[in-house]
């Protein structure tokens, strides 16, 4: 028999849209929580209108949001603001990421809810915060990679930093809003009080910086990290290597690590001045020349054969094809099968959580537009005559699959 999950018997309010805070409460339902997606008429989430689409749905959509209930309601009619109301008094936590004041103007800010349900845990996500000079700019992940200085630290000098390519900001922040809401609802198991959460994107791509800052305060402002390409001067060996057919990397950059590397390419790589992290770091062209000499003569499967035998942590280069063949995502349940009702057989990443006495796989899809608003609105009590009012009004909104 399953075991009970985590967040069981936990209420989630999704009022959130594009990526952070879908994120974060998809990541609270896979936990067990039941996650109601608010969406409003007219399209809904924007992540739905953001691609990859499929027979007009959105992979990106599909992603962020399994494992949730969703509703399509107008707030701006008072029948669809009280439904909302009386949502939020039956909920733990009310999840958004809109500019800091936004839902203050449709009486959804977190001093209105909190007055409504004192235990309420209201997480918000926004680009800058709700507090300092720029609270009020607009934002998006990339704003804060960029502003963070973790963007000016890719790349190779005399070229504009690259992005990215992953959401880090954003999936970022909803991690640590995973985290945050968690601890909030802990300790009102003692308090009784809910609390606001406030989660910047740019804070927390601040917060990510395991060098570059420490770097910088410790040598008085001397000394600022430099876009070095695909090698790490300061830790050599640790970076990104050629192949005979593709690119590995290789981390030796502790002197275990390195002793056996140097004995597996011999020659030159033994010469004692290599021993140490200073060393390497002095002589790191040297020490990096020796290594793509060593790789570049042989195969990607060459290399990492050897690599392995000599326990040198490495690892290919590999593109989305080869990670979805890959037998260590199979075994671990990386890549989800859904049945979705207009797509048929879909997959997606899962989520990494491994609990040892319960699974956290998603028992649903991601809602239809509006697929769950009268299974919900029973719930709240709401008349099935009223209901069929709400639907006739558009109060109630659902795409045509949605039934």
């Amino acid at each position: 028999m399953p075991q009970t999950l985590p967040l069981s018997g936990i209420r989630v309010i999704d009022y959130s849209h594009f990526l952070a805070g879908p994120h974060m409460s998809r990541c609270l339902a896979a936990m067990g929580a039941d996650v109601i997606k608010v969406e409003r008429p007219g399209g809904g989430d924007a992540g739905r209108a953001h691609g990859y689409f499929k027979d007009g749905q959105s992979g990106y959509f599909l992603q962020q949001n399994m494992g949730k209930r969703g509703i399509c309601v107008d707030m701006k009619d008072r029948r669809g603001f009280d439904m909302m109301m009386n949502l939020v008094e039956t909920a733990d936590v009310f999840v958004e990421n809109y500019r800091p004041g936004a839902l203050e103007k449709l009486g959804l800010g977190y001093a209105a809810l909190s007055a409504r349900n004192p235990r309420l845990v209201y997480c918000s996500v926004s680009a800058y915060g709700h507090t300092g000079p720029d609270a009020a700019r607009p934002g998006f992940g990339l704003i804060a990679e960029a502003k963070s200085g973790a963007m000016a630290q890719l790349g190779t000098d005399g070229e504009a930093p690259p992005l990215l390519r992953i959401p880090i900001a954003d999936m970022y922040a909803g991690m640590h809003g995973v985290a945050a809401i968690c601890a909030a609802l802990l300790g009102r198991v003692a308090t009784g009080k809910g609390q606001h959460i406030d989660l910047a994107l740019y804070d927390c791509m601040i917060s990510i910086h395991d060098y570059a800052v420490q770097r910088y305060t410790f040598s008085d402002g001397e000394e600022l990290p430099r876009r070095t390409g695909s090698d790490s001067p300061e830790t050599p060996i640790y970076g990104v290597f050629p192949s005979s057919d593709g690119y590995i990397v290789i981390a030796a950059q502790v002197d275990e690590a390195w002793a056996r590397l140097a004995s597996l390419i011999g020659g030159a790589a033994l010469d004692p001045k290599f021993a140490t992290p200073t060393g390497r770091a002095t002589h790191y062209r040297e020490a990096t020349a020796l290594v793509k000499t060593w790789s570049s003569a042989r195969t990607t499967r060459e290399c990492l054969a050897a690599l392995d035998a000599s326990s040198v942590p490495s690892a290919p280069v590999q593109t989305i094809d080869q990670v979805l063949a890959d037998p260590q995502v199979a075994a671990r349940n990386m890549i989800l099968e859904q049945t979705h009702p207009v797509l048929g057989k879909v997959r997606l990443p899962n989520l990494p959580f491994r609990f040892s006495d319960c699974d956290t796989t998603p028992q649903r899809v991601a809602p239809l537009l509006g697929q769950h608003n009268v299974e919900i609105a029973r719930e709240l009590g709401i008349r099935e005559e009223e209901i069929a009012d709400m639907q006739r009004a558009n109060v109630l909104a659902s795409e045509p699959a949605a039934g």
